[in-house]
């Protein structure tokens, strides 16, 4: 099988458009169906759905009193009450009951005053709801009541035969309400979308207890099952087929008969095995190959019997991209619903982002509110990176033929996340630990946003106003003391310190330590690789300490320009076997299963803002370091010792 070459590269708008003029019989075809109102949260009215009784069908009152006739309790006051006879000029009332002839008014009952004989004298109580259970055949009222006071006419709410919700309204729960208050007891609705998700590769698992070498677990086509279920629509997911052309064509065509929309992920690029393209083209016809975005460049529009066929890439962040630029506004289309335009709001871009000029480039980034400005802070851009989909809380569109942005320039985002929650993160810019995720999920009533970019990297969004808070571990060659020098040296009256925990940084090491590393002199010798961290990181400064300290050259060091931004980045090269050694703490040898050979402690610490100090968002950080749990975990973690 020859390699695809794409047809064509279609900026974004004008793909989606082209191809929702292709789907047009499709959309016509969607059948409609009547169903009870009861089972009808999140379908699509077919027709307009007009009121069959009014609500409320009757003159009811508005409150728990007596109902009267006003003329009666016109001349009414303080000095003056009127006093009104049960069966003559009132009589008691619930609310929503019906309002009797001839009575015009209702005086709630907190404004009645119960009339009672004892022993031939009048007694007066107040009345109230206690009163409900005990009524008086004489009362006194001391103001006068206006004709249709306390009243609710027929059709205050809904007329009998208007209009309670617009043909293509996606049903709300509180639209259920309404609906049966207006008498509606079925509704045509159109069919629910039915969407076939049919995932590719040979190196494709759905065996999620167990994971063979050179196998990947099925997440995209679970991931784009919970979409499609959550617009309201249908989705039928099969097990990964096999890249073998006439398997592929077979597991097609079985989903074209029972669903309106097919979704094939993976097999859209240009690779020996990508055969989706050629059996897309071979069934029907492929409208487009190729759109200008990134990721997300080899996405497949086509048709076959009929019905859309979308190629999807395979690499999770492509992939998610484009069913939320590409496949949910066509499914949006099928399904009669209008586009969901997201909040825009600008930010300031916390550091440079450099993009291609061939397309148009979608950054994920984090959000937090700093002063009165929003900071958006670029996730991982790469493909397959899943977790920036998890972390991300808005959007940055970077348009085809911009070169990019710098730091600190303004920028539009479109948000993900709700602009509350956004305004109660705190965020952390700076050196990376594992605690940092832990603190964060153990906050009340505050998110943590961390970002690793090295400690002082952390220190330079802190005299930037950035951020509001940067995990540091920056040791002083001269003093040996870690952080309060650099705090004094770079931050002087923008910044305090809270003090946070001793941790232990050591060469991680592959089980059993295989290359028999005993110190930071072996990582001289030929036969060992090493893995480093980014320059500004503390740990990178630990480094090129030591080293100075034991008069090694970091030239005779394999691997010593080969970066990772986190402990668990370095920790997951060793366990690969894609490095012998490198530098981290315990807690991430630890976790990923390695041996550990210890070098020291150093101090991890927080310079924190200080227009910060005090606030809510800082005192419950605090707190998270205070806490039993936080101690506990830190036993649990091992590696560390508390400081606070």
């Amino acid at each position: 099988m020859n390699r695809n070459v794409y047809l064509t590269i279609t900026d974004l708008e004008e793909a989606v458009n082209l191809f929702l003029d292709k789907i047009g019989p499709c959309r016509a075809s969607i059948k409609e169906e009547w169903i009870p109102v009861q089972e009808s949260r999140g379908r699509i009215l077919s027709q307009p759905v007009f009121a069959r009784l009014s609500s409320p069908n009757h003159n009811a009152a508005a409150m728990d009193g007596i109902m009267v006739k006003g003329e009666k309790t016109y001349l009414a006051t303080e000095s003056n009450p009127v006093i009104l006879e049960r069966g003559r000029d009132f009589e008691y009332i619930n609310t929503g009951h019906i309002l009797r002839d001839p009575y015009d008014a209702v005086i709630m009952i907190e404004d009645v005053i119960l009339l009672e004989e004892q022993e031939a004298g009048l007694v007066e109580s107040r009345g109230g709801k206690e009163m409900l259970g005990h009524e008086a055949d004489r009362v006194k009222i001391l103001l006068p009541a206006s004709p249709w006071q306390h009243i609710r006419p027929i059709g205050e709410d809904i007329v009998a035969g208007e209009m309670i919700l617009p043909e293509h309204h996606q049903i709300r729960p509180q639209d259920i309400g309404a609906l049966m208050s207006g008498g509606i007891t079925s509704l045509p609705v159109f069919e629910r979308i039915a969407v076939g998700i049919m995932p590719t590769g040979s190196e494709i698992s759905d065996d999620y207890q167990h994971l063979e070498q050179g196998k990947i677990f099925d997440t995209n086509s679970w991931t784009f099952k919970a979409i499609v279920e959550e617009v309201g629509c249908l989705a039928t997911r099969i097990s990964p087929v096999p890249d073998e052309y006439d398997t592929l064509k077979n597991a097609l065509l079985d989903l074209l008969k029972d669903n309106h929309l097919i979704v094939i992920n993976a097999g859209s690029s240009a690779g020996s095995k990508d055969f989706t393209a050629a059996i897309i083209q071979e069934l029907g016809e492929v409208t487009l190959h190729g759109i200008a975005i990134k990721p997300g460049k080899p996405t497949i529009l086509g048709m076959v019997q009929g019905k859309p066929v979308i190629g999807v890439p395979g690499y999770p962040g492509s992939a998610y991209l484009v069913f939320e630029e590409v496949v949910l506004p066509i499914l949006r289309s099928l399904n009669h619903q209008s586009e969901i335009s997201r909040i825009k709001k600008k930010a300031v871009l916390s550091r440079r982002l450099v993009s291609s000029l061939k397309h148009r480039e979608y950054v994920r980034v984090t959000l937090g509110k700093v002063g009165d400005r929003l900071i958006a802070t670029p996730l991982n851009r790469g493909a397959g990176a899943t977790m920036t989909l998890v972390k991300a809380d808005g959007m940055l569109v970077i348009p085809k033929n911009a070169e990019g942005y710098d730091a600190g320039e303004e920028v539009e985002i479109e948000l993900l996340e709700d602009l509350k929650t956004i305004e109660s993160t705190l965020v952390s810019i700076g050196s990376h630990d594992l605690l940092m995720d832990y603190i964060g999920s153990m906050m009340k009533g505050f998110k943590l946003s961390s970002t690793h970019v090295g400690s002082m990297g952390g220190v330079m969004a802190l005299m930037r106003g950035e951020t509001h808070m940067a995990p540091i571990h920056l040791l002083d060659e001269e003093t040996g003391e870690y952080n309060r020098g650099t705090i004094n040296r770079y931050l002087s009256g923008k910044a305090f310190l809270i003090k946070g925990v001793k941790r232990e940084q050591g060469l991680m090491v592959a089980p059993g330590n295989p290359k028999v590393i005993r110190d930071l002199k072996d990582l001289t010798r030929k036969d060992v690789l090493f893995v480093n961290r980014q320059r500004g990181s503390g740990t990178r400064v630990l480094t090129d300490y030591l080293l100075k300290k034991e008069n090694l050259n970091s030239a005779d060091i394999q691997g010593y320009d080969r970066d990772m931004t986190t402990h668990m980045a370095v920790a997951a090269a060793v366990a690969s076997g894609t490095a012998d050694t490198g530098i981290g703490v315990y807690s991430a040898a630890k976790a990923m299963g390695l041996d550990f050979i210890p070098i020291g402690f150093e101090d991890y610490d927080f310079a924190v803002a200080e227009e910060l100090r005090g606030s809510p968002m800082i005192r419950s950080f605090v707190q998270v370091l205070e806490s039993r749990e936080f101690e506990a975990l830190l036993k649990e973690l091992g590696g560390y010792e508390r400081t606070i």
